[in-house]
Parts: structure tokens; C-alpha cells; sequence
């Protein structure tokens, strides 16, 4: 209840303070926006390592101390949180694999991106959004670009292949020449770009090494080139940049001393579980058997304090996550760096994500630039959902209900970029009705 409220207070607000209208066709003098997202980004990752273009896009442009991304920290749904505004219990892409618990089938993550029936939960992204109001929108590799919303889909998409390499700097320029062409020749008003690094080295040598520096250096690379090809392309006065990530990246703790986290030394699976997501970063859920729950629930408990159990309902509200029908019974996440193993220590990863999206090695980056963006100005953290708005104020399109404000990045902008938004007399009947709203 108190997340509808506050859903209907911001719609209301939204009502009084967004200047731009909803359109059918597109505006005139409205600038494109672009989106780039590298996976696994963490927020400090430019900090030990020279990075001239990152450094100058701080000078030109904005950049944020750091991005909160929403718990559960994964790709997807923290991609879908962006692109919707919306919490995870509201758009419900819950975990990077679309499951089902009867079955007991799991998708991988890759196969998952073409399981519309996994994205299409009543929310629609801002593709679909911009498109019903008149603009041409574009997703190249962006989590949840190739499912379709209510029968539409984005005019433009590409999926990753399963065997997609997440490395290769030949064609992360290609794919930002294939992008420049689609605002220089298609007229595209919104494309979203996703690259799958840092996240790829993170995970397999760990986010404290030399080769994390060196990607971290061909992010940087690739975003001179991505300067130069907006030059090529004639778009320097009307294409707008968003660069951020999906979540951060922490070592896996292997030390000698560490007990790592195996679920089969507190519960016997065959027993008591039907089905679980577990073996998969910090976190996971169980789905008991019938009569089990209890059972299950003060069996973790006897678990080491590194590992967090919950039931559903009991579930911390700062998370803004269980309150989705596809959340399981039983939920549990692990201390920074404490994986969960279920059955049998399978896990191989050097680094990891999945844990509280409180902790500072999930925090991710946020830097922006382009003719609506002032230059050398540092933000204050904020929460990812606080994106989306402010995309939709970029491209004058009338957002859906979500959990964002403008408010909190609207300091970003200039102040002719498309109008400094006022808000107007609030009659009697309204301020009453947010006086009820807020009392609830």
C-alpha cells in the first residue's frame, strides 16, 4: 500500500512539474539521447587507473560520486530498473534466469533475453513509451530490448548471440559506428547501448587486478573513439550521452580462513526443497515443500552470520524486492563476497555481485554529457530508478507511473535545455489528497 501511495504522489507531482507534453509526433529542437551501459562498471573503477577520456567527459559534462543500483544487484533487473523507473517487485524481472517452478526448468541468462513472457509484466520501457509517442527507439544488446510489451516491440533491436564476445574492442567500435548511423541516417531519437565489460573480467580474475586496469583503460579507449565518431556524424549539438553500469563488482572471499557458504550442511535438499536459485552470486531463493518452510527457515538460521535468511514476507522494504508473486519463500544473501553454494562448492568466479546494493562495491558510475547537460558539474549519489525520468525529460516524452523523480537529477541540466520546469498552484483538493496519500 505505501508503495502505491507513494507511486500516486509522484504521479501527481509528475502532472505538475514536467513541462514537456505527451506528443504523437516528434518536437521540434528536441535532442536524441543515447544510453551506454558497461556491465559491471563499479563506481571506482577509474580511479587507479589512467583514463583521459573518462576525465574528460568530468570536465564536459556530469558525473555522480556514484549510482545506487536496486537490490537484487544483477544484470537484468537492474537494467530493467533503469529503463522502466520502476522498482524490481514492480516490474518483476526478479534474476537474470526466467524460471519456472513447476517444470523446474531455469533459463540461462542469455536465453532468458529472448523470454518476452519473463519482461512483459504490465511495466513498459522507455522504447516502448518514446515509440507510442512518436519517436523512433533502438536497443543494440540492452537487457529486455528484444522482448515485445503488449504486442510491441522496440523498432530496432539486437540480442546478444549465446557465444557473443564481450572483449573485443574491433567491434565495440563497430557497434558505436553501426549506432552513430542509426541517429545520422535513420533519424533514431533513443538508442540504448550495453557492453558486457567489465563485468566478464570481474567475475574470472577478480576486480583488484592489472586486467581489470586494462579494460578498464579500453572502456576508456572506446569512449574517445565514441567522441570522435559524434564528431564524424555531425551530432555533437544534438545528441545527448548517459554512460552508467548495471551494478559493481567484489572479490570472492577464498581465503584459507573463510568458510565459504554450502547450504547442504544446514538443509538435506531431497527433503525439504522443491526447487531453488541458488550457485549463483550472493544471493538465492528456495521454494519449499509443502509443510517445509518452517523447517527450512530455522535450519539456515543456524547458518553462519555471513549468510542473511529471510522469509518472503519478512524481507527488508528497503529493498524494494519481494513483494513480486515470482519472489520464492525463502530468501538469503551472503556478506560482501560470500558466495552461496547449495549442494557442492562448484564456483569458480574470483569476483561477484548479487549482494546489498548498500555496500559500496555495488555502487556504479554515472557520467553524462551533450548540449542539455552542463559541464564540470558532480552530483551527489543517487538511486538508478532516478534515471529514468530524467531520460524522459530529454527526449519530451510523457513518462509511465514510476518510482523516480526529477527532481533529484533535474540540477544536471542547463537551464534552457527544454525549460526550467515550475511547479504550479496546487488547488485545495490536491493538497489535500497529497496530505492523505503521505498519512497512510
Amino acid at each position: 500500500m505505501k508503495t502505491q501511495n507513494i507511486l500516486a504522489l509522484n504521479s501527481i507531482l509528475l502532472a505538475g512539474v514536467v513541462c514537456y507534453p505527451a506528443v504523437q509526433k516528434k518536437t521540434a529542437g528536441v535532442h536524441k539521447l543515447l544510453l551506454i551501459s558497461f556491465d559491471g562498471f563499479r563506481w571506482n573503477y577509474d580511479e587507479d587507473v589512467d583514463t583521459p577520456h573518462l576525465d574528460y567527459l568530468v570536465k564536459e559534462g556530469v558525473k555522480a560520486k556514484y549510482v545506487t543500483p536496486p537490490f537484487v544487484t544483477m544484470t537484468s533487473p537492474s537494467h530493467f530498473t533503469i529503463i522502466t523507473g520502476r522498482w524490481i517487485e514492480d516490474h518483476g524481472v526478479i534474476h537474470n534466469m526466467m524460471f519456472n517452478t513447476e517444470t523446474l526448468r531455469k533459463y540461462g541468462y542469455k536465453e532468458t533475453q529472448n523470454k518476452t513472457e519473463w519482461w512483459d509484466n504490465g511495466v513498459l520501457p522507455l522504447w516502448i513509451t518514446a515509440q507510442n509517442q512518436g519517436k523512433k527507439a533502438a536497443s543494440f544488446h540492452y537487457p529486455g530490448g528484444n522482448a515485445n510489451y503488449s504486442g510491441q516491440s522496440v523498432t530496432r533491436s539486437l540480442a546478444e548471440s549465446p557465444n557473443h564476445p564481450d572483449s573485443n574492442e574491433t567491434e565495440w567500435r563497430e557497434n558505436i559506428d553501426i549506432v552513430m548511423n542509426w541517429f545520422a541516417k535513420e533519424d533514431f531519437d533513443f538508442v540504448t547501448l550495453y557492453y558486457g565489460e567489465p563485468d566478464h573480467t570481474g567475475h574470472y580474475v577478480g576486480p583488484e587486478t592489472e586486467e581489470r586496469k586494462k579494460i578498464i583503460q579500453q572502456i576508456d579507449r572506446t569512449l574517445g573513439y565514441l567522441l570522435s565518431a559524434i564528431e564524424k556524424h555531425g551530432l555533437n549539438d544534438i545528441l545527448n550521452v548517459i554512460i552508467t553500469s548495471d551494478h559493481g563488482m567484489t572479490t570472492v572471499k577464498k581465503a584459507p580462513q573463510v568458510k565459504e557458504i554450502l547450504l547442504k550442511d544446514y538443509i538435506q535438499f531431497q527433503d525439504v526443497s522443491k526447487f531453488d536459485i541458488v550457485d549463483y552470486g550472493g544471493f538465492g531463493m528456495i521454494l519449499p515443500k509443502p509443510g517445509k518452510e518452517e523447517k527450512i527457515y530455522r535450519d539456515l538460521k543456524k547458518a553462519p552470520p555471513q549468510l542473511h535468511v529471510y522469509k518472503k514476507e519478512e524481507f527488508p522494504e528497503r529493498f524494494h524486492y519481494a513483494r513480486h508473486e515470482r519472489v520464492l519463500p525463502i530468501l538469503i544473501y551472503g556478506d560482501s563476497g560470500y558466495v552461496i553454494n547449495g549442494r557442492w562448492i562448484i564456483y569458480v568466479n574470483k569476483g561477484d555481485h548479487g549482494f546489498d546494493n548498500e555496500g559500496m562495491d555495488m555502487k556504479t558510475i554515472f557520467r553524462a554529457f551533450g548540449p542539455d547537460f552542463k559541464k564540470g558539474y558532480l552530483a551527489e549519489p543517487f538511486d538508478s530508478i532516478h534515471i529514468y525520468p530524467l531520460m524522459c525529460k530529454l527526449l519530451r516524452v510523457q513518462p509511465e507511473l514510476n518510482n523516480g523523480s526529477l527532481a533529484v537529477t533535474e540540477e544536471m541540466l542547463r537551464t534552457s535545455a527544454s525549460g526550467k520546469c515550475l511547479v504550479p498552484f496546487l488547488s485545495f483538493g490536491t493538497i489535500s489528497l497529497l496530505f492523505l496519500l503521505i498519512s497512510i
